[in-house]
């Protein structure tokens, strides 16, 4: 049975991020509800970890969820040392402080956006979906010679004809045509899609790969998605 996306899905997926909360409660709802939608979600439970998890791996996350009070150091501190690297990945505050000189503190420290709990998924995911779009430019359509993806009404075509896909076979099928032209190293891709590190078996890779060409490729062309042997794949323009 092929996985249907939830009626919320952001048609964004390959996106990581980390989320720095320390009441567990909190923590493990959010990661469920975006895990659910396609995301990759690390946690951190305290202040001097979310730091170090967010300065060691900054390239590697397209959006941070912040818990302003935390223990060890506060969302502010982290925001800040953040921007101090002069990184603009989206940042998204979750706190309890409700006033406007707070909101206002919070949004000058660098955050794009502020949450105040209590919140409801829905919100927090719509406010994700307005920042991650504008960060990649809201491009909805994709194509490789006759594939053609639409994230939109989350469609694939080839030649024109409608083609099933599973959520993670969308999902890495997205990864590549976005960077389509690039080589996808293969730690990335399942750091994104599949929310697991390299030293883990990576052999699902393969079998998502192989699928996606029994799907798509052409009997009389050479696949669209090329290997490149012992460093991952790359999405050829033409087939």
């Amino acid at each position: 049975m092929n996985e249907l996306p939830s009626k919320n899905f952001l048609y964004l997926t390959g996106m990581r991020i980390l989320l720095v909360e320390d009441e567990a409660a909190i923590a493990g709802f959010v990661k469920e509800g975006l895990e659910e939608e396609g995301f990759a979600v690390d946690v951190a439970g305290n202040g001097r970890q979310g730091l170090d998890m967010a300065m060691n791996n900054l390239d590697e996350y397209d959006i941070f969820l912040l818990d302003w009070m935390l223990p060890g150091l506060s969302g502010i501190e982290i925001c800040r040392s953040i921007r101090k690297e002069n990184n603009q990945v989206p940042i998204i505050f979750l706190t309890a402080k409700d006033t406007v000189d707070d909101t206002v503190f919070g949004l000058e420290s660098g955050a794009n956006d502020y949450l105040k709990k209590p919140f409801a998924f829905e919100e927090l995911l719509a406010r994700i979906r307005v920042l991650l779009r504008n960060k990649t430019g809201e491009q909805n359509i994709f194509t490789a010679g006759d594939i053609l993806m639409d994230t939109e009404v989350h469609q694939v075509t080839n030649n024109g004809q409608p083609v099933e896909l599973t959520q993670k076979e969308f999902a890495l099928l997205e990864y590549l045509l976005r960077n389509k032209g690039k080589v996808c190293r293969r730690t990335r891709i399942i750091e994104k899609i599949w929310d697991i590190h390299f030293e883990k078996d990576t052999s699902v890779i393969d079998v998502f790969i192989n699928a996606l060409r029994k799907k798509l490729d052409s009997k009389e062309k050479e696949s669209f998605i090329q290997t490149i042997r012992g460093v991952g794949y790359r999405v050829n323009d033409e087939q």
